[in-house]
């Protein structure tokens, strides 16, 4: 079981991140798109109740047919702050996939990797965490800038920070606004973008994201009756 311990604040959370930022690796490429296994993880909250639940969902990649799913539920043990998300997330992430009955390939997170402040959003620290390949793919750019690619699926563009390529602003499908994808561990940036593409047949949002969002959302409702 991957332990995970709560910090006691901020200060902490940034000194988690900066100390397990050294662990990401970076030079590999990644699982080919279209084979093995890939899942998706998401949570949903309930603030009111202090309630989240995480769920995962493993696809086979090439068909994208449903292999296992699972969830947890458990209480928010981390004030809501920009950049420290993961500490919210985490627990009831790993939960999730620990309960999945086998591996889980490489995991695609609804949010950051390279694309955070100290290069290390959720997609790293649960790649970190967990030894698996992660990738992160979200919805907004976060703080960093971008231009527009050009209208078509698989345009894409770089996502800066300064100078630096943190990800990619990628177009999924024909007109869409594009998604942010982004390396968490063990992947490569062309890859993580294949991955997406592969991922994402006939929506703006890859297949896992989409799947484990209305998971998480049911459990969700089911918790709170």
């Amino acid at each position: 079981m991957t332990t995970f311990r709560t910090p006691a604040g901020e200060a902490e959370a940034r000194a988690v991140q900066d100390a397990l930022r050294t662990r990401v690796v970076l030079d590999e490429p990644g699982p080919a798109p279209g084979t093995g296994r890939v899942t998706g993880v998401d949570v949903a909250y309930d603030d009111g109740r202090d309630l989240v639940v995480a769920a995962a969902v493993t696809l086979d990649a090439a068909t994208l047919d449903v292999i296992a799913e699972s969830t947890a539920t458990g209480r928010v043990s981390f004030p809501y702050v920009p950049g420290l998300l993961a500490f919210r997330e985490l627990p009831a992430v790993l939960a999730a996939l620990e309960d999945l009955p086998s591996d889980p390939g490489l995991v695609v997170c609804d949010g950051y990797g390279r694309a955070h402040p100290r290069r290390f959003g959720l997609a790293s620290h649960l790649g970190v965490l967990t030894g698996l390949p992660v990738i992160g793919v979200a919805k907004n750019p976060f703080t960093f800038r971008y231009e527009q690619p050009g209208p078509r699926r698989g345009d894409f563009t770089p996502l800066l920070d300064g100078d630096e390529e943190v990800g990619r602003a990628l177009r999924t499908q024909d007109g869409t606004k594009p998604v942010f994808v982004s390396v968490g561990h063990r992947t490569g940036l062309d890859n993580a973008c294949a991955q997406t593409l592969a991922l994402a047949r006939g929506f703006r949002q890859p297949e896992t994201t989409r799947r484990a969002d209305a998971l998480c959302r049911a459990a969700l409702r089911e918790a709170i009756g």
